[in-house]
């Protein structure tokens, strides 16, 4: 026959046959009876813990820390019976299971955001990675120090099966690794299916200290030779030299990625009136937007030619999946490098050609011309073509600036040499300079005279500052004659009259502007 008996706490624990149940009253002033454990002193510990849950659902607070993983470890079943009486909410029932399941959860909410299914496939895996290299079973198995040294140890290189040293990932990886993680259990926390992020406090590496892929910028002339070679190439990986090529230039052109070029159809491209432009839709581009950007004039004769036939929904470019883009630039890449060495012959200058890193996937600074390349070398043209930050940051579809400058921007050995013509010229004689400010130390143009006028009885040439910049007719000591004085250029007078305009440093000269 059962029977009660009352702890220190005055709730009441009931003995049915091998079983011991918890009595009490909930929050909604309801009775139940709970079974609990055969043990008596932990179905004690048990009924202690499920009034402190009690008490905090009528009250509406906080579970501490410690309560959520002992609910973790709950048996599935008592925890399905106090949710469905209100004392735990279903969020905390779910908590209990296996991180394995709550993974699927977090992937199909980043897939319910917009996030494309390859993204959020990469950071599931990435996690999932780190649950089953620190086998991780549940939430509350959770350690930082554990999950740190574990992609720590990614970083280290490792002997393969073929006795090969196999290189760890980057400084970059490990912090995309860390990312996804603290990402995946600060959901949990948003979610109700945690209190806390137990990976908040984790910092990531340096990155810069550990490039594994940096990209680099091509040259006008490499970006021709590509051009060139690759549309008189044949078919490769199920695309025509001239559709390979046509794909190349519009990358280069727009900064569109792999992903954005795959998605365009006929439809995407407005080739009526005055302003061309290609569409790309919010699902197929990376910032979830849908964006139209303008095409060049000349770009456009060629897109118009190149869907010349093309129904309004079909593809413009039967790409290839995955890297197998990157395959494709590379073989073309190389097909260029070939073609641009042969056009010099076997002259004296081979070796050095052949020493150069024109067209190389990989250049001597172990930097990369991949496909993503095209669109690092568009930022690049736009920047040394002097465009305005703001402009090119909304050309490339970025979220601040810095990503625009900082990562896509790079400098060429000519655009630094270039950027040395705007300083002034040193190299004149000091007594040029001297007779040009006058021996009151006051510029030319305040000692002449009103009447005095730089007019057509001047012979104008383009000088530096300091120079002659012709002669004017002058009172001569003798009576009845005259004589020819030179006039001197000031750099203020005469910076326009020299032909020397302001010169536009590109977004080095604007990174202050907002």
């Amino acid at each position: 026959m059962p029977f009660y008996e009352t702890n220190a706490q005055g709730q009441k624990v009931k003995r049915m046959s091998s079983k011991w149940y918890a009595v009490f009253v909930d929050w909604s002033e309801s009775l139940r009876r709970l079974p609990l454990l055969e043990d008596k002193k932990a179905s004690t510990e048990f009924a202690r813990k499920i009034e402190r849950l009690n008490s905090i659902r009528a009250g509406g607070d906080v579970m501490t820390a410690d309560l959520t993983r002992y609910v973790e470890t709950m048996p599935p079943g008592i925890r399905k019976r106090l949710a469905e009486w209100g004392i735990l909410s279903a969020a905390r029932v779910a908590a209990g299971k296996p991180l394995v399941e709550h993974l699927a959860d977090w992937k199909a909410a980043l897939l319910a955001k917009g996030n494309t299914e390859n993204h959020a496939a990469t950071s599931a895996a990435r996690v999932r990675r780190i649950i089953d290299g620190c086998a991780i079973a549940s939430f509350s198995e959770v350690s930082a120090s554990k999950v740190q040294k574990f992609i720590a140890e990614l970083r280290r290189d490792r002997r393969g099966k073929d006795e090969r040293i196999v290189r760890g990932i980057s400084a970059a990886s490990f912090n995309y690794y860390l990312r996804d993680a603290r990402s995946f259990f600060r959901w949990m926390v948003h979610d109700g299916r945690t209190t806390e992020n137990p990976l908040a406090h984790l910092q990531g590496v340096n990155a810069r200290t550990d490039r594994r892929h940096d990209r680099r910028a091509l040259s006008l002339d490499e970006l021709r030779w590509l051009l060139d070679t690759t549309q008189k190439a044949p078919e490769r990986f199920g695309m025509t030299g001239e559709e390979r090529a046509m794909l190349y230039r519009l990358a280069v052109e727009t900064g569109l990625r792999a992903g954005e070029l795959r998605s365009l159809t006929r439809g995407s491209f407005g080739l009526e009136g005055n302003e061309p432009s290609v569409s790309i839709e919010a699902a197929y581009a990376k910032n979830r937007r849908h964006d139209t950007l303008p095409l060049r004039s000349d770009t456009t004769a060629a897109v118009v030619a190149h869907l010349s036939g093309k129904m309004p929904t079909a593809k413009v470019f039967p790409m290839p999946a995955g890297n197998r883009v990157v395959k494709m630039f590379r073989a073309d890449l190389a097909d260029g490098r070939r073609a641009w060495l042969e056009s010099h012959g076997a002259g004296q200058d081979r070796r050095t050609l052949e020493e150069s890193n024109f067209l190389l996937y990989r250049d001597d600074a172990g930097r990369v011309a991949d496909f993503h390349a095209l669109r690092h070398t568009f930022i690049s043209n736009l920047a040394s073509g002097g465009v305005h930050p703001k402009t090119a940051q909304r050309l490339a579809r970025h979220s601040t600036i810095t990503l625009t400058m900082d990562r896509y921007t790079h400098l060429r050995r000519d655009d630094l040499a270039a950027a040395l013509d705007v300083l002034p010229n040193l190299s004149g004689p000091l007594r040029q300079a001297a007779m040009a400010t006058g021996t009151d130390g006051k510029p030319l143009q305040t000692r002449l005279s009103p009447d005095l006028s730089l007019g057509s009885e001047i012979q104008r040439t383009s000088v530096e500052p300091g120079g002659v910049i012709g002669m004017t007719t002058a009172s001569s000591d003798s009576p009845g004659k005259t004589r020819k004085k030179p006039v001197f250029a000031s750099a203020e007078s005469e910076m326009g009259r020299a032909g020397i305009e302001p010169a536009t440093h590109g977004f080095s000269d604007h990174c202050s502007t907002s």
